[in-house]
């Protein structure tokens, strides 16, 4: 079980980045490469204001940095274990879902 202050906090920091599915769309398209803002605003098809919002919260959950590069400035995954980390969790949701042990699912909606 979590006691210590900080893990907690950090496991609710990359939850509050992995609850909204923009957010998770950038990390996965920076889990396949670093990129600039505005190619991932086009490739999600958001604003770029609505955008910025989304890296400011996920710069701020410590999951992206910033690289400048020239006049630019690119984005990237803080750290490349993050990338691994979204397969795996990804990966063992797919499984729990599939394997659905929970005798309760379909009645209660909870798995």
């Amino acid at each position: 079980m979590l006691t210590v202050a900080s893990d907690i906090e950090v496991l609710a920091r990359f939850g509050r980045a992995l609850a909204d599915p923009i957010r998770c769309q950038l990390l996965l398209a920076l889990r396949e490469a670093p990129a600039y803002p505005s190619d991932l605003a086009d490739a999600l098809g958001i604003s770029r204001t609505r955008l910025s919002n989304h890296l400011a919260c996920l710069r701020d959950c410590g999951l992206v940095v910033t690289v400048p590069d020239g006049r630019r400035t690119r984005y990237e995954l803080a750290d490349e274990r993050l990338g691994h980390a979204l397969d795996d969790l990804r990966s063992a949701v797919v499984d729990v879902e599939n394997d659905r042990t929970c005798v309760d699912a379909d009645d209660e909606g909870c798995c």
